[in-house]
């Protein structure tokens, strides 16, 4: 009677039991065709090689957080002034290293120039762009180097905002070499600084619980290669 009595009590628990294998089989199908990316750089660029890999994988769904902590992420992009991989890690890394230029009206006052000191521009407003943290933070350790602290009198949430405001002569801006595009080309120039010295690296990160992720491993090298194009392209077209 007792045992009766027992077995109608666990008997929902037992089913459930029964039935997390399957559940565990289907969570880990749906798992293996999402990516989650924490994307803290480079978001543009990043969007297009996303786009494009979904075109080759149409199953694939993606999990995208940009400028916050994820802890599960299979991939995460940020950018460092000189980044070195950490000795014990067991991560995967691409780094992609720029030059950052500095993006001036193109008017007489800077006709001319090929090259610029950055403590030239000491005394003109700066346009900067808002949510790219540790890139400001480049920026800004740049012009404390050449003596001064940017006077930023805008600061917008796209580079077309930055761009447009640059061309219209109302300031100048940090401009990094390859991954930002320009649609302003005849109105704004992009100077190479000669001091101090200004560059960035982008850190693509694999991480190691997903080195199994067949997805996460093939779009970590997709992303690492679209990158590496991306570079060899602007030196085949002569760009700076």
């Amino acid at each position: 009677e007792y045992g009766k009595y027992l077995y109608k009590k666990i008997e929902p628990v037992l089913k459930a039991l029964n039935e997390i294998p399957e559940e565990l089989q289907i969570l880990a199908g749906e798992r293996k065709k999402l990516l989650k990316i924490n994307v803290k750089a480079a978001s543009g660029l990043v969007t297009d090689t996303i786009i494009r890999f979904q075109k080759e994988h149409k199953e694939m769904r993606f999990q995208i957080v940009q400028n916050a902590e994820m802890e599960d992420a299979d991939i995460t992009i940020f950018t460092k002034e000189s980044f070195t991989k950490p000795i014990n890690s067991k991560d995967e890394f691409y780094i992609f290293s720029e030059r950052i230029f500095l993006a001036v009206p193109n008017n007489a006052e800077y006709a001319g120039k090929n090259s610029i000191c950055l403590s030239e521009v000491a005394e003109k407003k700066f346009i900067s762009l808002t949510g790219a943290k540790n890139l400001r933070a480049i920026c800004d350790r740049c012009c404390m180097q050449a003596g001064f602290q940017p006077d930023v009198i805008f600061e917008g949430d796209s580079t077309s905002a930055v761009e447009n405001l640059i061309a219209a002569g109302l300031g100048v801006g940090f401009w990094p070499h390859y991954t930002w595009n320009s649609t302003q080309i005849g109105e704004m120039r992009m100077l190479p600084i000669t001091e101090p010295e200004c560059h960035r690296d982008i850190v693509i990160q694999l991480h190691c619980r997903s080195k199994e992720h067949a997805a996460a491993e093939e779009y970590f090298a997709y992303v690492s290669k679209f990158f590496d194009k991306l570079k060899q392209e602007h030196h085949k077209n002569g760009i700076l």
